[in-house]
């Protein structure tokens, strides 16, 4: 079974109770994040959420992955797959580690794991690790609006 692993990481100016607030605003997805277009559900150990990703230029993909960690301002991970096991499973995960009082290091990643990883992989060198960065890069400037939004 091949495996492939996508990581990415961004600092941001803002807390990790702030980056994780933006995060788990699934609501607010639509409104910010150029990735995950929606997200629909709890996040909670154990819960199955709905996500509808977008990869940019690319079709809408739906797919609804269970919470396997949902750890307030540390970590938010899940796990998805096709409904045939051994073919395509992913495990996404963001960690926000604090490096200061106002400052984390966000990693955003996801190992990929079954038979059509090998046939997929490029689209997802390219398509999906654009789309991570992307989000990052949105995420970077919504959790830090909101941080100056709170310093006011």
């Amino acid at each position: 079974m091949s495996t492939h692993l996508i990581q990415t990481q961004i600092e941001l100016n803002a807390s990790a109770e702030q980056v994780w607030t933006v995060l788990v605003d699934f609501a607010a997805y639509p409104e910010w994040n150029p990735f995950i277009r929606s997200a629909v559900g709890v996040p909670e150990r154990g819960a199955r959420i709905h996500i509808a990703v977008q990869p940019k230029g690319g079709k809408v993909m739906h797919f609804s992955p269970v919470v396997l960690v949902a750890q307030a301002g540390r970590e938010l991970r899940w796990r998805g797959q096709l409904p045939l096991p051994g073919m395509f499973a992913g495990e996404h995960s963001f960690i926000i580690e604090p490096m200061g009082e106002r400052t984390v290091r966000f990693q955003h990643s996801e190992r990929f794991s079954g038979i059509l990883v090998g046939l997929l992989r490029a689209s997802l060198d390219r398509d999906t690790q654009r789309g991570f960065e992307d989000m990052n890069r949105a995420l970077k400037l919504r959790a830090e609006q909101r941080r100056s939004d709170l310093v006011r």
